[in-house]
């Protein structure tokens, strides 16, 4: 009885490794295999980069999100201090009389009718502008 089970044992352990031979020797080794198992290694590793690459755009938006919620933060307090500092006085004189709907803006809290005085706001806004573009 004991023999036979060695004998099974033999059996198995001998076709495993005359499997895994044949195997190795008709598949593992040929060139295909290497060709198509470098691809497959390389297409791994451009999935994690991706996926590395997703993660990091992630944060990377996450940044940009809060960096302008602190701004507004600061800017709340920021422009009503420098337009009370400013209110009805002119900062500029334009070389141009503005459309209607921009005059609104720039000639905000300005005493008279002279649409061509600029006040702190419309001064503020296209610096503001001109230095984000």
């Amino acid at each position: 009885m004991i023999q036979d089970t060695l004998s099974i044992i033999c059996i198995s352990y001998f076709t495993a490794f005359l499997g895994e031979g044949l195997t190795w020797l008709f598949v593992y080794r040929t060139e295909k295999y290497q060709k198509l198992k470098a691809e497959v290694d390389k297409q791994s590793k451009r999935q994690k980069q991706e996926e590395r690459l997703k993660n990091i755009n992630r944060e990377l938006s996450m940044l940009i999100l809060l960096k302008p919620s602190s701004l507004v933060r600061i800017l709340l307090h920021f422009i009503p201090t420098c337009s009370f500092r400013f209110d009805g006085r002119v900062v500029t004189k334009l070389p141009f009389v503005p459309m209607s709907w921009l005059r609104s803006l720039s000639h905000r809290n300005l005493p008279g009718d002279d649409f061509t005085d600029g006040s702190f706001i419309f001064i503020y806004i296209l610096c503001t502008m001109s230095i984000r573009q």
